[in-house]
């Protein structure tokens, strides 16, 4: 059987037994070459001319026993493989956080302007750090950059020092545990980035079984999915610079969000060139807003 066979046959198997993917791939056909290069060592993108590659009795079986456990577990292959890849950049992950797949690693590697130059972007803040992907890929594509990562969980934390120190950023990232920004008071940042739980309760049970090994601390948040979003448009603005902006991802919430703030202040939703949406972005001056209507609504 040759690689490309193999992967064919992956594809079909998983769509048939109906497995989702959302966890760095969108279809089958990815996620069966993302599957069949882990379990060959070959880079993810490997070339066109390795699907001709016929493959040993060894390597057809690691290729099987992996797409076997993907179909039997329901798991992320990510968590299978105690790895996943965002902004070009590979991570460790397992369990105790979210598979890195945010739209967010776009602006990233592309950057924020107009809304905020290069040579602004001095500080920043990954509130929700998780796997600490997003605030790595901050470091590592922006060397000037010194960033706090803060997560709730502790292993989420130890796990971001631990893939810091991977990509060698971790005299530039800081790792810490914290509820939204309540370890960082005094501290001010060009940008906040944030990607927290924003899923309403009622839509968990719908969710395909792929995402409930995920941990629901960072997905479930409240009726509306706003739980945390309200707690961290309250606190963002004494954690802005003038010249500073929070950008956030709020998935399905963000008809909600509209609903909510879109009267006191303009959001301004995001668009990628590799698809995602639900994420806003705020100045100063909107987060001040926002913060003051809320605060009033207590």
């Amino acid at each position: 059987m040759t690689l490309e066979e193999f992967i064919r046959d992956a594809a079909e198997q998983m769509a048939a037994k109906g497995l989702h993917f959302g966890h760095g791939t969108d279809n089958a056909l990815d996620e069966a070459c993302w599957l069949a290069s882990a379990a060959l060592g070959l880079p993810p993108d490997f070339s066109a001319e390795a699907f001709a590659a016929v493959l040993d009795p060894d390597q057809l079986g690691r290729c099987r026993t992996l797409l076997r456990e993907r179909i039997d577990s329901r798991k992320p292959l990510a968590y299978l493989l105690g790895e996943a890849w965002l902004a070009g950049l590979s991570f460790e992950v397992n369990e105790s956080v979210l598979v890195p797949r945010s739209p967010l690693a776009e602006l990233i590697v592309d950057g924020f302007e107009p809304w905020l130059s290069a040579e602004q972007l001095k500080r920043a803040v990954d509130v929700g750090t998780g796997s600490g992907c997003l605030a790595v890929a901050l470091a590592v594509h922006w060397p000037q950059l010194s960033v706090d990562a803060l997560d709730l969980c502790p292993k989420a934390v130890a796990l971001a020092r631990r893939n810091a120190e991977r990509h060698a950023v971790a005299d530039r990232v800081r790792c810490l545990q914290s509820d939204l920004l309540s370890a960082v008071a005094g501290e001010r940042y060009d940008l906040i980035l944030a990607n927290p739980p924003y899923v309403p309760e009622a839509s968990m049970q719908d969710l395909p079984a792929e995402y409930r090994h995920e941990p629901q601390l960072g997905l479930v948040a409240g009726d509306d999915g706003l739980d945390l979003v309200r707690r961290l448009l309250i606190d963002a603005p004494d954690h802005l610079t003038e010249q500073g902006i929070l950008v956030c991802e709020v998935g399905e919430a963000a008809e909600a969000l509209e609903v909510l703030i879109g009267g006191v202040c303009e959001l301004a939703w995001l668009e990628f060139a590799q698809g995602g949406d639900g994420v806003f972005l705020l100045d100063h001056a909107a987060c001040r807003a926002a913060a003051t209507y809320l605060e009033s609504l207590r």
